[in-house]
């Protein structure tokens, strides 16, 4: 059975190999995946999934957000599968052509998850970058087109925001696996976060998301490790 820690997802966005271990030594025992992104992977390299893997941490969820022509974009996931991952995640913004191009030729194990809308871009950022003005007013309902797509095409899941992850599993599909970035723990709220549409893990595991990504309340807290408990906590009071 899925324990609340099993729902965090830690983010070693650090580019120290000290720093990060340090971190999963600390954590280890506290969340349920850790999240290598592309500050650290590309300071030190794959070899550091390697190193959480010995010092006995959690699992690896590669969040490289894989953005390119189709070729390419699954030539780079079939390397990153490689080092056993238990996620990779890829943009959806090529569309289905690119993601179907990283589905088909899986060779399975490492599950792939689609970047619906970055949890930091504002309504303004969306009509900047010219999209239609009913994307631009509710964000929204892009990740829910974005979700249908990458469903079809075949990924295991999506990455999106507390908001949308509750429609995502009733009109996509509850089997489909949700990953929510932006997750801020009641005791940690703040004004002028750089997150626009977060939630609390309680509410994001109550809208059914499968795991919850809480970075700077765990790494900025004086007890990292009591901070991802108080973290579960909130989770167990959804479950």
């Amino acid at each position: 059975m899925k324990q609340p820690k099993d729902f965090i997802v830690f983010p070693l966005d650090v580019p120290a190999y000290d720093v990060a271990m340090n971190y999963v030594e600390r954590l280890r025992e506290c969340v349920g995946l850790f999240k290598v992104g592309l500050e650290l992977f590309i300071s030190q390299g794959p070899g550091i999934i390697k190193s959480i893997r010995d010092a006995g941490g959690g699992g690896i969820f590669l969040d490289l957000k894989l953005h390119d022509i189709p070729a390419t974009m699954r030539r780079a996931f079939l390397a990153a599968s490689a080092y056993g991952p238990e996620f990779v995640t890829v943009h959806c913004e090529e569309g289905a052509e690119s993601l179907k191009s990283v589905v088909q030729d899986n060779p399975g194990g490492t599950k792939i998850l689609a970047v619906t809308v970055l949890t930091s871009l504002k309504f303004e950022n969306l009509a900047e970058l010219g999209y239609a003005e009913s994307f631009a007013e509710d964000p929204s309902a892009l990740v829910m087109l974005r979700a249908r797509i990458a469903k079809a095409a075949g990924c295991d899941g999506v990455v999106c925001s507390g908001h949308e992850v509750k429609t995502i599993k009733k009109e996509v599909g509850a089997e489909l696996i949700t990953v929510v970035p932006g997750i801020r723990p009641a005791w940690s709220l703040v004004s002028q976060d750089d997150q626009e549409r977060i939630v609390t893990p309680e509410v994001a595991v109550k809208n059914g998301a499968d795991y919850v990504v809480v970075g700077r309340p765990i790494r900025d807290a004086r007890d990292p490790a009591d901070a991802a408990k108080r973290v579960a906590d909130e989770i167990l009071s959804a479950l």
